[in-house]
């Protein structure tokens, strides 16, 4: 039987519907789903843990939870063919790496690009859009917005499908839409 692998890309606002839509998508695919989460646990916080509580709720019991806080490229590495990894977040990753130097976070970036395109396994990644409002008044801020922006882009480059939500509505980005990459100035 041949077993074709996917990177699927769902991003969207927050409470747009991205992480229940990309549930859908990996519950779909009728493989063993490993739920990759990239927060770090905070326990004092309850509005975090609130949210990540909601998030188990909605989630089957059959579903396998690996928290990757840092490591996310070994474990898209390691991923059998069998399996689908649902990655929630890009976002909270970027966020997780915002002390590194350009060049290191350049040298993760490309990793782990690389190991979405090793993998045997289908990938469902999570990310969020933050580049539509204001121009953040802060350097952290910036620096967050332009890093998740272009791995986002960047990731959108490799992937089969990238889906956009908004308002809880879901379009097809691969569908309706032409890649950058096909303008050449």
């Amino acid at each position: 039987m041949l077993n074709i692998k996917k990177i699927i890309l769902v991003t969207g606002a927050s409470r747009s519907g991205k992480s229940e839509f990309a549930e859908m998508l990996a519950a779909k695919t009728n493989k063993s789903v490993i739920y990759v989460a990239t927060a770090k646990i905070e326990p004092t916080d309850r509005e975090w843990q609130a949210r990540i509580t909601k998030h188990q709720l909605r989630r089957p019991q059959n579903w396998q939870t690996l928290i990757v806080s840092e490591q996310l490229s070994s474990s898209i590495e390691k991923a059998l063919q069998s399996e689908c990894l649902l990655i929630d977040s890009l976002g909270t990753w970027v966020a997780n790496f915002l002390d590194l130097e350009q060049v290191e976070w350049k040298e993760l970036g490309d990793r782990l690009l690389s190991s979405l395109q090793k993998t045997k396994a289908e990938v469902i990644l999570v990310g969020e859009e933050t580049g539509w409002g204001i121009v953040p008044a802060y350097p952290m801020g910036r620096l967050f917005r332009d890093r998740l922006g272009y791995l986002s882009r960047q990731i959108s480059s490799i992937a089969d499908t990238t889906y956009l939500v908004a308002g809880g509505h879901v379009l097809n980005l691969s569908l309706l839409g032409e890649p950058l990459s096909k303008y050449k100035i």
